[in-house]
């Protein structure tokens, strides 16, 4: 499981924009030069986020992109969602089931149950981070390190969150 290009760049587009909040916005080039990506995919990226709700933007001289809502109200789940969608959807396995017309273990799949699972705790994750999370420095992001570290210490083999570990055991 990957986050596509798409995602990755977005988020950090949106990164960028963050940045300035409240008082700048930075136009389509600004966003592009910053990110080492073509003027056309950043405005690309752009507007599916102003079209999204997460970005506002202004034309003319002064105008650019800047933050619709408080960095602290922007959930990365919410963006991600935006850009790409889940990482498992339950569709997913109709799509994968080979030449036969269900998939032969549609009735009884560990498989499906281990992609929720991640899902699940993906989805938590990502509830509880926000734009404002990621505009600290990574050194400040410990917290969420800490938790893996902690959900290690109680034995749960998804290593995102410890409360996530009391669904599963």
């Amino acid at each position: 499981m990957k986050l596509t290009a798409h995602e990755e760049y977005g988020l950090r587009c949106l990164l960028q924009v963050g940045k300035g909040w409240p008082e700048s916005s930075l136009t389509i080039p600004e966003v592009s030069k910053r990110e080492g990506i073509s003027v056309a995919h950043a405005a690309k990226l752009l507007q599916i986020l102003r079209q999204g709700g997460l970005l506002k933007s202004v034309r003319g001289q002064i105008g650019g992109y800047s933050l619709a809502s408080p960095p602290e109200k922007i959930l990365i789940g919410d963006v991600l969602g935006l850009l790409g969608g889940r990482i498992y959807e339950e569709e997913f396995c109709q799509s994968h089931r080979g030449r036969v017309r269900l998939c032969t273990h549609s009735t009884d799949c560990a498989i499906r149950s281990l992609w929720r699972s991640i899902q699940i705790a993906v989805d938590e994750v990502l509830a509880r981070t926000t734009l404002k999370d990621l505009l600290r420095k990574e050194e400040e992001m410990s917290s969420f390190e800490n938790d893996s570290q902690a959900a290690s210490a109680t034995g749960c083999t998804v290593t995102f969150s410890p409360s996530l570990c009391n669904r599963f055991t």
